[in-house]
């Protein structure tokens, strides 16, 4: 499925604040914690919990919180479908490092070991 440039403007334009609360709710109904949450997006962005709180009380847009980080080398090896794309063939850098976060998040929540979810 091909992302389209009004979708890549929605994701864009979404801010980090509306949904980092569901990360945290879909991975403790999961068992997971919101702690291996947070080293999750640490491992990705270089954010740790301190800084991805000041994204939250800025309202930060992911736009704005994937061009300051320092996106991890290891990012472009996480593959596979969520929302319905392929990662691997997203286009915009933006939406593809959402989709990179929502990856993530999705293998926590399933209860993948962290050092396989570290890749």
């Amino acid at each position: 499925m091909k992302t389209t440039p009004e979708h890549n403007k929605r994701i864009a334009e979404m801010t980090f604040a509306a949904v980092y609360p569901h990360y945290i709710t879909k991975v403790e109904k999961k068992g997971r914690t919101k702690e291996e949450l947070d080293q999750v997006i640490e491992w990705l962005t270089g954010f740790d919990e301190k800084r991805c709180q000041e994204f939250i009380d800025e309202v930060a847009t992911f736009e704005t919180f994937f061009e300051k980080a320092e996106l991890n080398p290891n990012a472009e090896k996480i593959t596979g479908v969520i929302c319905g794309y392929r990662i691997e063939e997203i286009e915009n850098p933006i939406t593809k490092q959402v989709r990179y976060l929502d990856k993530l998040v999705d293998e926590l929540a399933k209860g993948r070991k962290m050092e396989k979810i570290l890749r």
